[in-house]
């Protein structure tokens, strides 16, 4: 049975899709098998993955909205070594579409249970690049996950727009999907120099205390060039400082993974 974890913040510009991209390639590095369904209708993480979203016969709208599968709409990423199911354009109107249909919040959840019963769709792992509010689409994510993964920069208005995001995931949790949990916070485009964003990632650890990954994404260069060759950060240069802090990233989400099955 794969994990589904939502990569989630309903701030914008919070490094989700970054993290997503480079998440899953680090976790196929690890051996493992990873789905990412893009839920965002820009298609940056369809994009990030080498696949061109103008190109794409079926989406993640057409399983959405029931007309194809999970496993006849993935694509695979090469550069990655992941699926993806894709997102573009279309995925705009999906919301006034899924509005008066029956089981709206649960369509993308069904497909995916149905996706795991195909020998073709067995995960490890399924990532949901949420769209940065909250929408019908981030509630399909949200209803389908176990956990909720958070990245989030280490800045004051960062603080509230977590807030939010916690607030959202409990009520989710409290009417439509019991297995929902904040699984961990992740610290992105961190830089060490700044005495603020110091101050904030020791707000997060007093409060959050183990929630808060060890893992820190550092601001990096060779990270923001990435998407512009169609590759996840991890291997457009595995050795740069950004890439290097998401594979230790998945090895940590992995082993935090095992401690929880063990019910430690």
């Amino acid at each position: 049975m794969a994990q589904v974890f939502c990569i989630a913040n309903q701030k914008g510009g919070v490094g989700k899709t970054t993290t997503t991209v480079n998440l899953a390639a680090g976790l196929a590095r690890l051996g493992q098998r990873v789905l990412v369904v893009d839920l965002d209708p820009q298609g940056n993480a369809t994009m990030g993955s080498g696949i061109d979203k103008r190109e794409m016969d079926l989406s993640v709208y057409d399983v959405l909205l029931e007309s194809a599968s999970v496993v006849q709409a993935a694509r695979r990423s090469e550069a990655g070594g992941y699926d993806v199911l894709g997102a573009n354009r279309e995925l705009a109107g999906a919301e006034v579409e899924l509005v008066g249909l029956d089981h709206r919040n649960l369509r993308l959840r069904r497909a995916l249970e149905a996706a795991a019963q195909d020998a073709a769709g067995g995960y490890d792992f399924v990532l949901i690049d949420c769209p940065p509010s909250l929408s019908l689409l981030t509630l399909n994510g949200l209803c389908s996950a176990h956990g909720v993964l958070v990245p989030m920069q280490c800045e004051y208005f960062a603080l509230e727009g977590l807030s939010d995001l916690v607030n959202t995931i409990k009520q989710v949790h409290a009417n439509l999907n019991r297995d929902l949990q904040v699984i961990g916070l992740l610290r992105v485009m961190f830089d060490p120099r700044i005495t603020l964003q110091q101050q904030v990632s020791e707000q997060l650890k007093a409060h959050f205390g183990e929630k808060v990954f060890n893992a820190v994404i550092p601001r990096n260069v060779r990270l923001a060039e990435a998407p512009s060759y169609g590759q996840p950060g991890v291997v457009f240069d595995a050795a740069a400082k950004g890439a290097q802090a998401y594979l230790a990233f998945a090895e940590e989400l992995l082993q935090r993974i095992k401690t929880m099955k063990r019910g430690v």
